[in-house]
């Protein structure tokens, strides 16, 4: 349903360190830089695996909203490495690597709050 969606993060250089370590466990990367005369001097980033679903922009001033977005991870073991790269490049922790059968029974999670506050999740819904 989603097709891609942005965040507005108030040190792109710093968030883009962050996502660039946090998003490589998951198999995505930064593969789009929107040239800086389109989008009136903001950086712009594209992250995904195949294709930018998940957009950085930096904004003149500290965002007020905390957002949260939650990556797809193919098994249980990408969840545990996004983990491990987040906490690894500065992120906070929200909830490490487990079931949450409140959701249901293989929802497997890790939540990590990155240099902005957002709050973002790697989930696999498959069995183990």
């Amino acid at each position: 349903m989603i097709d891609h969606l942005g965040i507005t993060v108030a040190d792109f250089d710093a968030s883009k360190a962050f996502y660039d370590k946090a998003m490589a466990p998951l198999g995505a990367l930064l593969l789009y830089m929107v040239p800086l005369e389109y989008t009136g001097g903001a950086k712009v980033g594209g992250y995904g695996r195949d294709r930018p679903v998940f957009w950085l922009s930096s904004a003149k001033d500290k965002p007020r909203d905390r957002q949260h977005v939650a990556f797809t991870a193919r098994s249980r073991a990408e969840v545990d490495a996004f983990y491990a790269a987040a906490l690894a490049a500065g992120g906070k922790d929200n909830g490490g690597p487990g079931l949450r059968p409140h959701y249901h029974a293989n929802y497997y999670a890790a939540f990590v709050f990155d240099p902005d506050g957002n709050n973002v999740e790697a989930v696999c819904h498959a069995p183990e």
